[in-house]
This record gives structure tokens, C-alpha cells and sequence, in this order.
């Protein structure tokens, strides 16, 4: 896939009664070296904007997406998500009005940086200051540069892998901030521990999760996610609102190319669902 993705409009157009209709999104780079001072690194951000923000003047839901790399413009070793193409496809059915935040991953400290836990084989894990980034400095930034909806019923955040797990903890540590999470096939074999955070999870408003996992992956991981999806569910007769979507796909594997066939589904339910 050749596209250019600096601050360009990359849309393509219809037409319907005489008025151009945009349904690709607009990729924006926000900086290649945007500062984490809470890791001291610097990271490339992007935002994907839809085809309709640059005609109109209303805000938007936002998503926030790790692992940048692997989700739009062919980018990633491991093939990536398409989610430019995957909504422009939504935007076509009148599902594709939300803003994508793509934050990209940090290469050989990806593990470390998306580990919620002090202590793990590989090192000091620095989850929660990643987690912290995310919510005091980025979005923040988000919301002030761009028309955004900014409250937690219109906020996401996702990922797949480590990416999930640490998507599992921004709900879990910012249920004020986070009121939709996208899980797709989540490292939960790192520690038992989130199943304890997961019971002490407490959030009298409603949160939203898309939980998916494939049964070509390895062999806890459907086991797991339908231990998490008990867990969480269950906090339910205790006033916590959790309105859970599981998709097992039997036959998925642990690579982009099955996250990015489940992404359009994983938007419907979050942002669409009636």
C-alpha cells in the first residue's frame, strides 16, 4: 500500500446529490519525537481524523490505539491493521465518526512499557507511567488541538497482545477517564494478579468492552479471556456496570491480520451499539 501519511488528506471522495462525500480518514502526524516525560522517551504520534471533520463543526469520540506501527499505512513487520481502510469502510455505512490516536510502540522496551507490574522476568515494568503519559499528557493534548468529545463515555482506549493487557489496566486504573476498552487477545498469562484488580474494579457508570481472542493462539488464551469476562461481569451485582461483547474466533491466530478483520466490529459495539 503506497500512501503518504504527512499532514495530507488522504481521502477519497463520492459523491451524493452534488456534495463530496469523504470517507477515508485524514492521518496526521502530531510529532515524531513527541516527549513522555513521565518515561523521558520520545514517540511519533498520529491521529486519524474522519473524513468528515475537516466540513463540519461538531466533536468527535476518540480511541486511543497502541503499537502505531502495526495499524495503518502498511507499517509493521507483522503486517498491520489497516484501520484507515477498515474505516473508510465504516465511514461508508455511517459508523466511521470517530478520532484514532496511534501511539506508537517502543520497540525493545515494548514489553517493559506496556508491563502495569514492578517486577517482571524481562525487568522493571513502567505500565503505570506509560498509563499516566496517556492520561495527564496526551490526552490533554488530544482534547485541546482537536474537537473531541472529551468525557469517558466517549473515550477509549485499545490494543492487542501487551497492548491489550495494558488496555485492561487504563480501564481498570482510570475508570473515570477510560469508558470503552478494546481487547484483542490480551497477554493475560503475564500474572494471575489482574484477576484480583479486576474483582477490586469498582465503576458505578457504564463501561463497554470488546473482548476477542482466537483458538489457533496459544492454549490458555481463550481459557483466560473467559475467566476475565466472568471476573468482570461479576462485578455487575455489585453496582458496577461492564456491558462485555466476547468473539472467539476459533480458528484466529495471534496476528494482525485477524485483529484488523475484528476492528470494524469492535467500533460498531463500542461507539454504535443502540
Amino acid at each position: 500500500m503506497e500512501k503518504s501519511m504527512l499532514e495530507q488528506n488522504i481521502n477519497d471522495a463520492g459523491s451524493q446529490g452534488g456534495n463530496q462525500i469523504r470517507y477515508r480518514p485524514e492521518i496526521r502526524i502530531i510529532a515524531e519525537d513527541y516527549e513522555i516525560p513521565q518515561l523521558n522517551r520520545k514517540r511519533r504520534i498520529s491521529v486519524l481524523l474522519p473524513g468528515s471533520y475537516g466540513v463540519s463543526s461538531k466533536s468527535y469520540p476518540v480511541l486511543y490505539l497502541h503499537d502505531g506501527q502495526n495499524l495503518f499505512d502498511g507499517g509493521g513487520p507483522y503486517g498491520n491493521w489497516a484501520i484507515d481502510e477498515k474505516l473508510s469502510e465504516l465511514a461508508r455505512k455511517g459508523m466511521g465518526e470517530v478520532i484514532v490516536v496511534a501511539i506508537d510502540h517502543a520497540e525493545e522496551e515494548r514489553v517493559l512499557e506496556f508491563s502495569p507490574f514492578k517486577e517482571t522476568k524481562w525487568g522493571k515494568g513502567d505500565g503505570k507511567k506509560y498509563l499516566k503519559f496517556l492520561v495527564e499528557t496526551l490526552k490533554p493534548h488530544i482534547d485541546k488541538n482537536f474537537r473531541t468529545l472529551k468525557e469517558r463515555e466517549n473515550t477509549g482506549v485499545g490494543g492487542s497482545s501487551m497492548g491489550g493487557l495494558i488496555s485492561i489496566y487504563a480501564g481498570l486504573r482510570y475508570p473515570s477517564v477510560f469508558g470503552k476498552l478494546m481487547i484483542f487477545s490480551p497477554s493475560l498469562w503475564i500474572t494471575p494478579k489482574i484477576y484480583f484488580d479486576a474483582i477490586a474494579f469498582h465503576q458505578p457508570y457504564p463501561t463497554d468492552i470488546y473482548l476477542y481472542a482466537g483458538g489457533s493462539e496459544s492454549v490458555n488464551m481463550v481459557g483466560n479471556v473467559k475467566r476475565l469476562k466472568q471476573v468482570l461481569e461479576g462485578k455487575n451485582k455489585e453496582g458496577t456496570i461492564v456491558n462485555i461483547e466476547l468473539r472467539i474466533d476459533p480458528q484466529g491466530k495471534h496476528e494482525e491480520w485477524f485483529w484488523s478483520q475484528e476492528f470494524p466490529a469492535a467500533i460498531e459495539f463500542l461507539y454504535y451499539r443502540k
